[in-house]
């Protein structure tokens, strides 16, 4: 069974700090600087109106004119999130999580830990994470978030294997936007007058796939209870800096400080003497509200101006003025002290496989785990294109 943790409108309740009492008024996050400009989370009271993250900002004022729209937070909510993960952890679970306020972990495992039962392991991820958590099991993840949607605070919504389908029958296609690659389909859906999952199972696969090709498959897969596997996350080391600015600092005096950033972070005992491989630069606004950008290197290095050269500009990106920036290390390499071949490699195919898998680890670094992937060759024959070949993970190695 598939656990999900879900805690609704977290990144909204982290930018919103000690202001829940907002939680009852129209609010909904406001796009990040630099982001496309749609809306994010949004209360109870805003979805009344129609509005759902993902919303462009104009039609989302045209529908509730009293709109308030807050800063995001996204480096409070990432801190929180990632703490309640650790607090995840260490009840035994090994969870993967996507966003923040949405955990999954399969449950099989630890029930020997927690009385022997799915009851108990529930039990243990609600004392762990808060009486604010909701709890759904699944036989798929999908299904469990579901699940968790449909929970009461404070008792878990369990789903038997058999009966995925009837369940997931009722809800509205709206659900499907809880994974990204489908944000855009369940708009589609309802106009063509298919308002509930029940309905879209009952399409045919042929005409669904040639329709929506991709994501129309994978959404009857979602709806029939199948789901790909779950990929834990993987603890990150805390290695970061920040330092406070003064007022109105900008140009070379940006510049300098991101000089001193890296070279706090070079020195930091946590390195251990390791090249990295991908970085992370963040703000804190004077306005309130925060702002990260990621940065990999086309190759690991420890060379401080190598390092200054990649983030330089995305910290040009800046936009707004800032009361505070930070560096954190995403991802480590191999240790800086690591020596190249003193002959050439003749094996020009050990050679290519070498500049392969570095350049698909950093393709991952910069795009995700899922930015690169090969084609294998399925049913050939099969009149359904999408049939003929399937898309799989590229090795690294």
């Amino acid at each position: 069974m598939v656990v999900c943790a879900l805690i609704r409108r977290f990144a909204l309740i982290a930018a919103l700090e000690r202001g829940e009492s907002l939680l009852s008024e129209p609010v909904a996050l406001g796009p990040e600087p630099g982001r496309r400009p749609v809306i994010g989370e949004a209360t109870p009271a805003a979805e009344a109106f129609g509005l759902w993250a993902g919303m462009g900002v104009g039609e989302a004022l045209t529908r509730c004119p009293k709109l308030r729209l807050v800063p995001p937070d996204p480096e409070r909510a990432r801190s929180l999130w990632s703490r309640a993960l650790d607090r995840l952890e260490g009840v035994g679970a090994q969870p993967e999580s996507d966003r923040e306020g949405e955990a999954f972990f399969v449950a099989d495992g630890l029930r020997g830990l927690h009385g022997g039962h799915l009851e108990g392991v529930l039990a243990a991820t609600r004392g762990a994470l808060g009486p604010r958590i909701r709890l759904g099991a699944a036989p798929s993840r999908f299904a469990a978030y579901a699940a968790a949607l449909k929970a009461r605070p404070r008792r878990s919504e369990i789903v038997a294997a058999g009966a995925v389908r009837a369940f997931l029958a009722p809800l509205p296609v709206g659900t499907l936007r809880a994974r990204p690659e489908l944000s855009d389909l369940p708009g589609t859906l309802e106009r063509l007058g298919i308002g509930t999952l029940g309905q879209l199972s009952a399409l045919p696969t042929p005409a669904l796939v040639e329709r929506f090709g991709h994501p129309g498959l994978l959404a009857l897969e979602l709806v029939h209870g199948r789901d790909t596997p779950l990929v834990p996350r993987r603890p990150q080391e805390p290695v970061a800096e920040r330092i406070t600015l003064p007022e109105a600092t900008s140009g070379q005096q940006l510049e300098r400080s991101l000089e001193l950033l890296i070279a706090r972070l070079l020195a930091r005992p946590e390195r251990r003497g390791r090249t990295v491989r991908s970085l992370t630069v963040s703000a804190r606004f004077v306005e309130g509200g925060t702002w990260r950008a990621p940065a990999a290197l086309r190759e690991a290095s420890a060379d401080p101006v190598r390092l200054r050269l990649a983030l330089a500009p995305r910290l040009a990106e800046l936009p707004a003025p800032a009361e505070s920036i930070g560096v954190e290390v995403e991802a480590f390499g191999p240790p800086a002290h690591a020596q190249a071949r003193l002959l050439e490699d003749r094996d020009e195919a050990a050679v290519r496989r070498s500049r392969m898998s570095e350049a698909v680890r950093q393709a991952r670094r910069a795009a995700g785990e899922v930015a690169v992937g090969r084609v294998l060759d399925l049913d050939p024959g099969s009149r359904v294109p999408e049939r003929r070949s399937v898309l799989a993970p590229f090795p690294d190695e």
